[in-house]
């Protein structure tokens, strides 16, 4: 029995963003991306076409799920059906979600640290990030800080502070001694 077409949108602790969880997959060349303006149909057709409706400003593609953050002043009701729309209009294509041009971050050669910091930022708190519409990318560990950007339904979210520090830096601290603080660039 085929139920059809699946989706259902979820309010973020940031008012900017809606999560779109979808019933099929989304990202299946990485764990997530994000967009923002610009972004052509050949690194992205389902953010390019989200991103070109007036107001919106980013789109996170996740695992299941399209993340969309819009303008400030503009307002979800004018936006909601055109996004509904370009969704939809991606799944029907059985389109991947990121094009030819798509080029997934490059791994680097990690020292024990860092790739331990990589691992608990991957197991333990990307999940819960992604449950709010963000997403977290490790951008860098020295001198015992690392830095991290924060994506999606995360950034400009007034909650990410705390979720910076009592959430994030405090998992790494319980697992790493050598991580002093966790800041977002």
């Amino acid at each position: 029995m085929d139920l059809g077409f699946r989706m259902h949108a979820e309010r973020t602790p940031n008012p900017n963003s809606i999560k779109w969880v979808l019933g099929q997959t989304v990202a299946d060349v990485v764990a997530s991306a994000s967009f923002s303006k610009g972004v052509t149909p050949e690194i992205s057709p389902l953010a390019a076409a989200i991103l070109e409706i007036d107001g919106t400003e980013g789109v996170t593609l996740g695992p299941n799920f399209v993340t969309v953050s819009k303008a400030e002043g503009v307002e979800w009701t004018d936006l909601a059906a055109p996004i509904v729309a370009a969704i939809k209009a991606w799944a029907a294509s059985g389109e991947s979600a990121f094009g030819p041009a798509f080029e997934p971050p490059a791994k680097e050669d990690d020292d024990v640290v860092t790739a331990r910091i990589r691992t608990i930022l991957e197991r333990d708190v990307r999940p819960y990030v992604e449950q709010d519409g963000g997403e977290i990318v490790f951008a860098g560990y020295h001198d015992g800080i690392v830095e991290v950007i924060l994506q999606g339904a995360c950034a400009g979210c007034p909650s990410s502070t705390i979720t910076l520090k009592m959430g994030i830096e405090a998992r790494l601290k319980e697992e790493i001694p050598e991580v002093r603080s966790v800041v977002a660039l």
